[in-house]
């Protein structure tokens, strides 16, 4: 009885162990874009900037990405207008100096669609957003797409009509969006 089921759990071995080991990647802080766009609540206002990665490293099979972890340098918020960019800094909005770094963690890549926890200002919240994954020339991988964050479930509420009221034009949408194109090597 014993032979006949190793026999039967054979080709499954033979399966599991077919299956090409991950390739780690590190992010190439330097090849890499990250642009943010916020919007006003009403009106058409909608500044962008730029932030950068600090780290990270991808494992991947192929074009399927198996596991991520990715940190972004929130003091290095940019926007054209330097007020703005170190207003965005400071503690009415992301409290760059209490909390540098912003992490993405992936649970779950599958068919083209990220899922993981990020964690911004200590707090960590489930995210998803989809993600094209390409060869990226001269070796490793390019992953690009929009994540579009609710910056109030991580408590940056500075103007939001959600807590606060007649705000008018100041008013600040919740959601903002950041455009990536990532290059790991």
């Amino acid at each position: 009885m014993k032979k006949l089921l190793i026999l039967a759990l054979l080709p499954l071995f033979f399966l599991l162990a077919a299956r090409p080991a991950a390739t780690t990647y590190r992010l190439d802080p330097a090849a890499s874009t990250l642009t943010w766009t916020g919007h006003a609540e009403a009106g058409t206002w909608a500044p962008q900037g730029t932030i950068r990665l600090r780290e990270g490293r991808i494992a991947a099979e192929g074009q399927t990405v198996r596991a991520a972890r990715v940190v972004v340098d929130m003091a290095t918020i940019a926007h054209d207008q330097a007020q703005l960019a170190e207003h965005l800094r400071g503690p009415d909005f992301f409290d760059a100096a209490k909390f540098p770094t912003a992490v993405f963690e992936l649970t779950e890549f599958k068919a083209g669609q990220a899922r993981g926890t990020l964690t911004l200002k200590g707090q960590t919240k489930p995210v998803a957003f989809p993600v094209a994954v390409e060869a990226a020339p001269g070796g490793g991988l390019r992953l690009r797409g929009t994540v579009s964050v609710d910056r109030t479930q991580f408590g940056v509420n500075y103007n939001s009509a959600s807590f606060f009221q007649n705000l008018g034009s100041y008013a600040i949408r919740n959601d903002f969006q950041v455009v990536f194109d990532v290059v790991a090597r």
